[in-house]
């Protein structure tokens, strides 16, 4: 009975995202919805914060399929399950239509962070066959914009939070699409995640 409950509790979990991608979105109606988004995310969908993600130019759906999770208790996150609560799938709909048309601002490497840099776009582009890490390119594309709408755009993202979701990955804190990032992030060393989080930072 209780195997039952859960199944139909992650049933209705995957129909919410799925509904919330697949609506047409009104990007007026989403700016408008968006302000409360502002304080965290930025008016344009860029933060000023480095802890919390950027969200302009991301992938369509991307946005309505995390804030869905986010709704349903897939995805945790206290401050987002509050603001997500009171969301209807359109709401959802709106807001991705709204900042996937926000132009992004591109993020830039110190000259320090070079060389790190450097490890970053061999990792990114090319895996790291010992460990057995495929190339982040392969789902999140040549130059990081992502692939609708399982693949978000990572190219400029704050690195603060691209480090944040690499070790909740790793630890287990958050899965993701059927669990790729967990497997790919937990053979990673925290020297390859802060190599690739400043090579994704840099990316154009």
């Amino acid at each position: 009975m209780i195997r039952h409950i859960v199944l139909g509790a992650c049933l209705a979990s995957l129909s919410m995202a799925s509904l919330a991608a697949s609506l047409i979105g009104d990007a007026a109606a989403g700016e408008k919805k968006a302000e409360v988004c502002a304080a965290c995310h930025g008016v344009d969908g860029n933060s000023t914060n480095p802890s919390y993600p950027n969200l302009a130019a991301q992938v369509p759906g991307y946005i309505a399929d995390q804030l869905a999770q986010f709704k349903s208790g897939e995805r945790e996150n206290a401050l987002m399950a509050g603001i997500t609560a009171g969301l209807s799938e359109q709401d959802m709909a709106d807001l991705d239509a709204f900042y996937i048309h926000q132009v992004p601002r591109p993020g830039a490497v110190p000259k320090e962070e070079l060389d790190a840099a450097r490890r970053g776009e061999r990792l990114y582009r090319g895996g790291y066959a010992p460990m057995k890490v495929a190339a982040c390119m392969s789902c999140h594309g040549p130059q990081g914009h992502g692939v609708p709408r399982r693949f978000p755009r990572v190219s400029g993202q704050n690195r603060e939070y691209l480090k944040s979701q690499l070790w909740a990955f790793k630890s287990g804190k958050r899965s993701g699409f059927r669990s790729i990032m967990s497997k790919i992030a937990f053979r990673m060393s925290e020297q390859q995640i802060d190599d690739v989080t400043v090579y994704m930072h840099g990316l154009k």
